[in-house]
């Protein structure tokens, strides 16, 4: 028995290759048992929990550790046996390869759930998710790309010229295209400092609309005629922007004229008539109403209040039965209103002395 353990084959003794391969089915038993049972179990007890954290662990480890952890078991076992160089050379870069690859996953994935979590704290809002999808291509161009030249330095390349000429490259790529580089940092800024949105109302200059979808170079916004308004990201960031989604209370100011010939007692009740009809309103704060000014026309009464709403359609359902309520009042009171007229007095006399001449 002890002469056929150390019979030779394929460079190693038949008891290397037994250890060889009972290190492997022994990492593996121990790895299914952890994964099967102890994972399981965990990952169980963190759907109870009120944080999202311990389930990313938890699936980092099943889709990510779980499966380095069964490589890792190979490769170790591989380091028993005496192999040729290429062989041990080839092994060694696949090994480092699958690992860098798990590695940079999973540091993606962690940067993209860190983005998640500071967006739901901050906002709740899934536009903003949408609007960091930039910022996360972005980042995992980075993180692989420091990620390769890390695979690369340690397989025992020298990465000093690489990065150099890297350096030298990109220097001459930003020359190039600077104003994609000036949008880009222009979205960072719209993502950090958040004028707005996705789904916030704006105007800007003489067009109005909905925002749509934030890009790395450009913004998409819905006008209300119904077509697509591309922006770059440079052009918003430097503009004066109105966002009417963050407006928490509307302020409506509007005149009305009534007639020279109204009455005193009339005019005096006109204020207290249109403080009554508004403030019966809901979502609805009165302000102020006064007799503002005599008018060519009208004796004009000025008055101010807030609808309690951002929303553009109950602004103007409000105003609808505000108006509407008080040309019902002003009928009932006999109140009437003004519209551009000219009265013209004749003088009787002037006109005899007229009619005399002729």
């Amino acid at each position: 028995m002890n002469n056929y353990l150390h019979q030779s084959y394929l460079g190693n003794t038949i008891s290397a290759w037994l250890v060889a391969a009972s290190i492997i089915v022994a990492a593996l038993i121990v790895i299914r048992v952890f994964a099967h049972f102890v994972l399981k179990r965990i990952s169980g007890w963190v759907l109870r929990t009120k944080t999202t954290w311990d389930n990313f662990l938890v699936e980092v480890v099943r889709s990510a550790v779980v499966p380095a952890l069964y490589i890792s078991s190979v490769y170790i076992a591989s380091t028993t046996l005496v192999l040729p160089g290429g062989i041990v050379k080839v092994l060694h870069t696949a090994y480092l390869m699958v690992l860098t690859y798990y590695g940079l996953r999973t540091f993606s994935s962690a940067f993209r759930k860190f983005i998640h979590s500071y967006i739901q704290s901050r906002e709740g809002h899934e536009g903003k998710g949408q609007h960091a999808s930039g910022l996360i291509i972005v980042a995992n161009i980075v993180i692989w790309t420091l990620g390769i030249l890390f695979l690369i330095d340690n397989l025992g390349y020298n990465v000093t010229t690489l990065v150099a000429g890297l350096g030298i490259g990109g220097i001459a790529i930003a020359l190039a295209a600077q104003a994609i580089l000036g949008d880009l940092f222009s979205y960072f800024v719209i993502f950090f400092d958040r004028p707005f949105e996705i789904g916030d109302f704006v105007v800007v200059d003489d067009k109005s609309g909905t925002i749509e979808h934030i890009g790395i170079k450009t913004t998409r916004i819905r006008t209300l005629g119904g077509e697509q308004l591309v922006c770059s990201n440079t052009d918003l960031a430097n503009a004066r922007l109105h966002n009417y989604k963050r407006l928490e209370r509307r302020r409506v100011l509007f005149t009305l004229g009534v007639i020279y010939q109204t009455r005193h007692d009339q005019l005096k009740r006109i204020p207290e008539l249109v403080r009554q009809v508004i403030e019966q309103k809901t979502q609805v704060q009165f302000d102020r109403g006064h007799f503002s000014n005599y008018g060519d026309c009208s004796l004009n009464f000025e008055f101010v209040y807030y609808i309690l709403d951002s929303s553009y359609n109950v602004y103007m359902d409000k105003q609808q039965e505000i108006y509407l309520d008080i040309f019902k009042a002003f009928t009932t009171a006999g109140i009437e209103f003004a519209y551009p007229t000219q009265t013209v007095f004749i003088d009787p006399s002037s006109l005899a002395a007229v009619a005399g001449t002729k």
